[in-house]
């Protein structure tokens, strides 16, 4: 490489915007005195162009201040386009309008030297494109609607910041602005001009953040890290994506008459996101490519139905599938929800977990390697290396985030050669949706079924009167009640305490250390309404789908964390009936548990899985996807900004 370097005169520097990106470079040298008189009498120009020469006065944090406006971004070391560099009174910047960088050097506050750097775009066209893409992305990843003082805030140059409010700022006799305005570490603050909100995202992380202060080069340090660790990550997926892409299969056929039959069968009114995933799924699966899509979407939102579908259109073209459970109660319960489905369909349905003796899983197990059985709904028993299927061509994943690591190496090693739907009732957050988009099949379901209400959310302070009520009230309309506590020592004193309040009432107790088939048992009977009330550890929050229960009471509502509460609260509400959930606390209840409720009961709204966490529920989305390693990345530079150099990095790399 050719280390020399050429001193220059003077250096036009142009803002990050599409209407300089669209040109070329060499349309700024032509139109050069154009931009320049242009500044004198158009406001675009005047706010939009630095023109720079040697030996010109100019202040250093002007200088900074402009950059800053001007969409640049600052780093350590210059590398790419739209970025700058500061160490003392040298000046390091990429103008986008330039296929090389260039270094200032200053001297007081009068520019000394303007000279070309060894750092140059081999790909004009390409760098263009990337800086559109990721100008876009800023835009998108920002998030900053209802946006309130006292929320973090991270801007890309400075860091983590404290948001305090908009104010108006009178800059010459005809102009007002408004500015963010940003609260920094030792009573430092930030004014970001509206306009600029691109360079701005919302801090989400799984624990408070730590303020940055102003001027600091360990933000640029973290940076750094961060975006290293997110291209590190964009390498893993795109790895995937390509063994994937390599991978092929017959394509399936068109629906069939069995597939209309089913469909015309289900007892409700398909919602329109449902639709559009079945819709995703037809196009996967009519292309030669196996399918990897997520289905996200709510507790109770109809996830299940797609994946029965999926499953039918499999079996109808010539294979055979599975649906893997995190539980032997779900597996259960899908296994007699697919039979009653399925009874007219020539279709037939096995059910492998630990509750078969060891002879019947042999038959069973014999069965599947011969082809006599269409679909398999079990536990992970499923991954054990004595199950052979015969001709296996889909794999439903029902909540994956509840599979160990171990499991899911083994899903893995069958995932380029199988189709996969996976089924996730944690919530993606926005961000990491947008940034995953160009890699994972992923589609959301957030509209509730017609006719689904809000469950009514009562947090209160514990009360013998409001349970009893609560109970009787329940039993009077003919429904049934979920009576959660958390802990197995004391849930037998909290059952003779309940027959004592509520007489004549039948009850029953479920928890994870019952043997399975005692278990099963409990819940068939609550399923056939010859219980009225189970008194139940957080075991109910595996997907369990009863109609017919429609009031929830939590007894320590403190103990449990958000994301807990807010899916055991989807245990109920799930038919027409006004579902009624009742979160009871003791007399202390601290501020961090005040929160958590306050913020369960302002996600009364149906769907409101997508909003509610911007803390618990959106981080366990972003940990279930990423992975548990990407937190600490999370935590440095916050969810939205981490996505976006995520989502940047799979661009770059993919236009390779």
């Amino acid at each position: 490489m050719n280390l020399s370097r050429i001193e220059l005169t003077r250096v036009l520097i142009v803002s990050v915007t599409p209407y300089f990106l669209e040109k070329g470079n060499f349309w700024f040298e032509e139109n050069l005195k154009k931009i320049l008189g242009a500044r004198k009498t158009q406001s675009f120009f005047e706010d939009n162009v630095l023109f720079l020469e040697k030996d010109q006065a100019c202040n250093l944090s002007e200088l900074l201040r402009k950059l800053d406006e001007l969409g640049y971004e600052k780093v350590i070391q210059i590398s790419e386009p739209g970025e700058f560099s500061q160490r003392g009174g040298t000046f390091d910047v990429f103008p986008v309008n330039s296929s090389k960088a260039v270094r200032l050097e200053f001297l007081a506050n009068k520019i000394e030297t303007i000279e070309e750097l060894p750092l140059e775009v081999s790909d004009e066209k390409k760098a263009r494109e990337i800086l559109k893409k990721k100008l876009k992305s800023q835009k998108l990843f920002s998030d900053l609607k209802g946006l309130k003082p006292g929320d973090y805030l991270v801007h890309l140059d400075h860091g983590i910041a404290q948001f305090s409010g908009i104010e108006k700022i009178q800059i010459t006799n005809s102009k007002i602005q408004n500015y963010y305005i940003l609260d920094y570490a030792e009573s430092d603050k930030l004014y970001v001009p509206l306009g600029l909100e691109r360079k701005l995202s919302r801090y989400v992380g799984f624990r408070e953040p730590k303020i940055s202060r102003l001027s600091s080069n360990v933000w640029q340090r973290t940076k750094r890290k961060v975006k290293e660790s997110a291209e590190k990550l964009a390498k893993e997926l795109l790895e995937i994506y390509a063994e994937r892409e390599i991978s092929s299969r017959p394509s399936y056929g068109s629906q069939s008459e069995i597939e209309e039959q089913l469909a015309s069968s289900f007892p409700y009114e398909e919602t329109p996101d449902q639709i559009q995933a079945l819709e995703d799924i037809r196009q996967d699966l009519e292309t030669k490519e196996p399918m990897d899509r997520i289905v996200c979407g709510d507790v109770g939102f109809g996830k299940t139905e797609i994946a029965l579908r999926t499953i039918v259109r499999a079996v109808r073209s010539g294979y055979q599938a599975t649906m893997i459970c995190p539980t032997t109660i779900l597996a259960n319960q899908h296994f007699h929800n697919f039979k009653e489905r399925l009874g007219k369909l020539p279709i037939k349905i096995g059910l492998l977990s630990r509750l078969q003796s060891k002879k019947e899983q042999k038959t069973l197990i014999g069965h599947l390697r011969e082809g006599k059985i269409d679909v398999l709904i079990g536990t992970h028993r499923i991954l054990s290396s004595d199950v052979e299927f015969k001709n296996l061509g889909l794999l439903v994943i029902d909540d994956e985030q509840k599979f160990g690591v171990r499991q899911k190496e083994k899903l893995r090693k069958i995932r380029t050669s199988l189709d996969i739907l996976s089924l996730s009732a944690t919530p993606i957050p926005r961000t990491l949706y947008l940034a995953l988009s160009s890699l994972k099949s992923i589609s959301l379901v957030q509209t509730p079924p017609r006719g689904r209400l809000a469950i009514r959310t009562k947090i209160l302070p514990w009360s013998e009167k409001t349970i009893k009520e609560a109970v009787e009230k329940e039993l009077k309309r003919k429904g049934q009640v979920y009576y959660l506590h958390n802990r197995i020592e004391t849930i037998e004193a909290v059952k003779k305490f309940l027959e004592n309040l509520i007489p004549k009432t039948k009850f029953a107790i479920a928890h994870g250390r019952l043997k399975e088939k005692e278990l099963i048992k409990i819940m068939a009977d609550f399923q056939k309404k010859k219980v009225d009330v189970l008194i139940a550890t957080t075991i109910i929050e595996n997907g369990l789908d009863l109609p017919n229960v429609n009031t929830l009471i939590v007894d320590e509502a403190t103990r449990l964390g958000l994301a807990e509460a807010y899916q055991i609260r989807g245990r109920v509400g799930r038919s027409h009936a006004q579902a009624e959930a009742y979160f009871f606390y003791g007399s202390h209840l601290s501020e961090k548990a005040e929160m958590r409720l306050k913020a369960l009961k302002e996600a009364e709204e149906l769907g409101s899985g997508y909003k509610i966490a911007l803390k618990d529920l959106e981080i366990r989305g972003a940990g279930n996807i990423l992975g548990k390693e990407q937190s600490g990345s999370i935590n440095q530079v916050g969810l939205n900004l981490y996505c976006q150099m995520l989502s940047d990095s799979i661009e770059k790399l993919k236009s390779k």
